[in-house]
């Protein structure tokens, strides 16, 4: 098990999926586990895409 921190919200998630993670290592989480370890330049895009998707919905309202 881990914490994991994703935009601020901490999370307790299962690690057992992947093997040799540190801390500070980037995952793909998806329902509570870690999928896969993914590069940092990957994850800050996909956090940054996520962002946009949730501002756009927001706007729409």
């Amino acid at each position: 098990m881990a914490i994991v921190s994703i935009d601020g919200i901490s999370l307790e998630i299962s690690i057992a999926l992947v093997d040799e993670l540190e801390v500070g290592d980037c995952v793909l989480v998806h329902v509570g586990y870690a999928l896969a370890k993914i590069d940092p330049t990957e994850a800050k895009r996909t956090l940054e895409l996520l962002q946009e998707l949730g501002s756009a919905g927001e706007r729409r309202s």
